[in-house]
């Protein structure tokens, strides 16, 4: 499937609401690739682009100058864009890393506002995902303050089990709040 199919296929499948224009949305996002190591989105930084990640995997993270909390793992075909600094033009807080080589589709938040303005459609694909976002988020800060490390990692392998494939342990671990010695003693119980 090309770039340009996956993207389609996602406005399709999870937000069927506006049709006009969407040819000519999908079309005006260009594609940027990223080699394995590069930093995507820095702290600090205001997001000022739509991404929506094709092909790789990237792991996003907050970071201080002594330790780093990974949140989440982007691995399949979605966007993966900080629309909180995107939406309201302030700094992000995040950072985003490529765990692998990674293709990217981009589009500038000024291409994005022209269309939204001629379509009306951004408004709502906006509150729409901030929705997902925050009922993502209330259930993964719920289940990381209710569960032990143990059952997150349980739920890992119920959900996610292409993250135990394609991350490393170490990011699991940090994912999970516990060292890489005690997930890999986790994973030896199992």
């Amino acid at each position: 499937m090309i770039a340009t199919d996956k993207l389609s296929l996602f406005f399709s499948n999870e937000f069927p609401f506006n049709k006009e224009g969407l040819e000519e949305f999908v079309n005006t996002f260009v594609i940027k690739s990223y080699k394995k190591g590069e930093i995507i989105l820095k702290n600090g930084n205001t997001e000022n682009e739509l991404r929506f990640l094709d092909k790789g995997i990237v792991r996003e993270y907050y970071a201080t100058n002594d330790k780093e909390k990974n949140i989440n793992f982007y691995t399949d075909a979605g966007f993966i864009t900080d629309f909180s600094s995107f939406t309201h033009s302030t700094a992000t807080k995040k950072y985003q890393e490529c765990l692998t080589d990674v293709d990217l589709r981009v589009l500038s938040k000024e291409i994005f506002s022209t269309f939204t303005n001629q379509y009306n459609c951004g408004k709502l694909f906006i509150e729409t995902i901030f929705q997902r976002i925050v009922v993502n988020k209330e259930t993964e800060e719920f289940n990381h303050f209710v569960n032990t490390a143990e059952e997150l990692y349980l739920d890992i392998m119920k959900t996610k089990p292409d993250w135990l494939l394609q991350i490393p342990q170490y990011h699991i671990a940090s994912y999970l709040g516990i060292t890489p010695e005690t997930l890999s003693r986790i994973r030896k119980r199992m």
